[in-house]
């Protein structure tokens, strides 16, 4: 599993990520508990995991490290 801390102007989120068979789930830490987000790759879990945050969730993947989108 591999835990990040994604960043923005006003907070941050942690999101853990894995793979499992081939697709990805994403967990994000939101006020009202977990946010689940499933993909073929990282960055779709990660974008889905994000929807609690919509308004900024660009300026949240833009803090994601670009290696770690190739990372399993």
């Amino acid at each position: 599993m591999t835990v990040l801390r994604l960043t923005c102007s006003l907070f941050w989120v942690d999101v853990r990520l894995r793979e499992i068979n081939g697709r990805w789930i994403a967990s994000a830490d939101t006020p009202n508990g977990p946010s689940l987000g499933v993909g073929e790759d990282a960055l779709h879990a990660i974008e889905g995991a994000l929807e609690p945050f919509a308004s900024i969730a660009d300026e949240l993947i833009a803090s994601l490290p670009a290696w770690e989108l190739g990372k399993g």
